[in-house]
């Protein structure tokens, strides 16, 4: 059976997109070098399919400069983040935000700063604070 599309990004899609959100436009050259850095041998040819994946999924956008693509991202970081994590929400906890909170916070990789962190994010929002 085929995989079905997916709109959210996959591993090597949001490691490509987070170096164009740290740069604001990259070539296939510029992404071969970053993710050289941290290990990740990737040809430019992989890295342009990936590209052209981003594009038709609506994340990236290109222009030519010379005989290079310059690639930029056109969807914020956060907007990416809460679309995957919408995804999660639904695919792998059935709506629950309590009970994605939950598994998290049952985390022994939570540490405490974050918990009160949280609680403030909690408290602020009951009191009609940001969404």
């Amino acid at each position: 059976m085929a995989r079905r599309a997916s709109k959210t990004l996959t591993e090597v899609e949001l490691e490509l997109m987070q170096i164009l959100w740290k740069s604001g436009e990259s070539t296939p050259d510029d992404f071969q070098a970053e993710l050289a850095k941290v290990g990740r041998d990737i040809t430019g040819g992989s890295i342009r399919k990936i590209l052209s994946i981003l594009i038709r999924k609506g994340y990236v956008d290109r222009r030519k400069m010379g005989k290079a693509h310059v690639y930029r991202a056109i969807v914020a970081e956060e907007r990416a983040q809460g679309g995957m994590l919408e995804d999660i929400l639904r695919r792998v906890f059935s709506g629950s935000a309590a009970h994605m909170v939950s598994t998290l916070l049952n985390s022994p990789e939570v540490p405490e700063e974050d918990l009160d962190t949280i609680e403030k994010i909690i408290a602020e929002r009951r009191k009609g604070g940001s969404r």
